[in-house]
């Protein structure tokens, strides 16, 4: 896969703040911590066509594959690894803002998707539409300080996600890639150095956008 940055989704109790936002914290608490996003989509794929492949392959991935398919899982995604979050409008006599995440959350040569992406764009990366989410800026803060929080990766990613079914397509230059096709439950924006809320993607939108 084209996006070959390595993501770990990894558990870091310490840094989820008990003062979470209520509504994440009651999935969060219901699923089961993921150690490494790169290891289960490995697990859960389970690609038997390789020369190295164990004769119970096959056997081994439909297993795993039961215990976890409509499971809720819980992963936390770094900062310097959180490129699937990007900004989008910034009012500074408000310090409102809006944040685009991306719902394409890579692990090795595999990716876990909000959905199931159905084309690749010319590089070869799967298309998928963008999720956003609403927040305010704290007391002081302007477009300046909004902006590095992308430029210097400063924002943290938490996910409560649902595996659903696995989805392929076909690379422009020969061969196919492979993915999990989810159901994302909710994702938490969140500053990385102090933990300040940021946004909440939760029930297919912006849980601070007013009905």
């Amino acid at each position: 896969m084209n996006r070959c940055f390595a993501l770990f989704a990894l558990l870091l109790p310490a840094l989820a703040l008990a003062d979470v936002d209520p509504r994440f914290a009651r999935l969060r608490d219901a699923a089961e911590p993921l150690g490494g996003l790169s290891a289960f989509l490995n697990r859960y794929i389970g690609e038997c066509g390789d020369m190295f492949a164990s004769p119970d392959c096959r056997t081994k991935a439909d297993e795993f594959r039961k215990t976890y398919r409509g499971k809720k899982l819980y992963m936390i995604v770094t900062e310097d690894v959180a490129t699937m979050v990007s900004p989008g409008p910034y009012q500074p006599t408000t310090g409102t803002f809006i944040i685009n995440i991306l719902p394409f959350f890579a692990g090795g040569k595999y990716a876990m998707t909000h959905g199931t992406p159905k084309k690749t764009d010319a590089a070869g990366n799967p298309i998928l539409p963008l999720l956003s989410v609403s927040g305010t800026t704290p007391e002081g803060w302007n477009g300046g300080m909004f902006a590095r929080l992308f430029s210097s990766r400063g924002i943290r990613v938490q996910v409560v996600f649902t595996p659903l079914d696995i989805w392929s397509l076909a690379k422009p230059s020969g061969g196919k890639i492979f993915g999990v096709a989810a159901r994302v439950e909710a994702i938490l924006l969140t500053e990385g150095r102090t933990g300040e809320h940021l946004g909440l993607w939760l029930d297919g939108k912006d849980a601070n956008k007013k009905k």
